[in-house]
């Protein structure tokens, strides 16, 4: 617990998720953009906890506006641009106000996120890695 590596490993097992359930990335011809994509999910769930970002409708698509950020990669430009249509109104409006607005500062802040070495960083304490990548967390939700 504390650590990037135990974080990770709590986050995938209360949600029940397992890393090596993600499909596989189809569609993409070229071998060096498919590796990307690949890490791209390889990360994803990393990057949640790292940004202290949830797993609810919202979280992802912040996640995915900060993902746009980092990679310009087009289906999280459009994930974030369409799918709040479905939320409503209060949902869209944090999403606008607060949520995208963080997503593009934090995005823009940290570190290039798909270049790093996480693997490498699973015993170091979870503050030490968001303060050497410059992680900004992402906004609590008001209740």
């Amino acid at each position: 617990p504390g650590t990037l590596g135990g974080e990770y490993a709590s986050f995938m097992g209360t949600r029940r998720f397992n890393p090596n359930d993600r499909p596989p990335v189809r569609f993409v011809p070229d071998e060096e953009l498919a590796y990307v994509a690949t890490r791209s999910r390889e990360v994803h769930d990393i990057w949640h906890v790292l940004f202290d970002c949830p797993t609810t409708v919202q979280g992802e698509l912040a996640l995915k506006a900060l993902e746009f950020v980092q990679t310009g990669m087009p289906m999280t430009a459009l994930s974030a641009l369409l799918a709040p249509a479905r939320l409503p109104a209060h949902e869209r409006r944090r999403l606008r106000e607060v949520l995208y607005p963080w997503a593009a500062a934090a995005g823009s802040r940290a570190a290039d996120l798909l270049c790093l070495d996480y693997e490498g960083e699973l015993g170091t304490t979870l503050e030490e890695v968001r303060a050497k990548w410059r992680i900004t967390p992402a906004p609590k939700e008001d209740n």
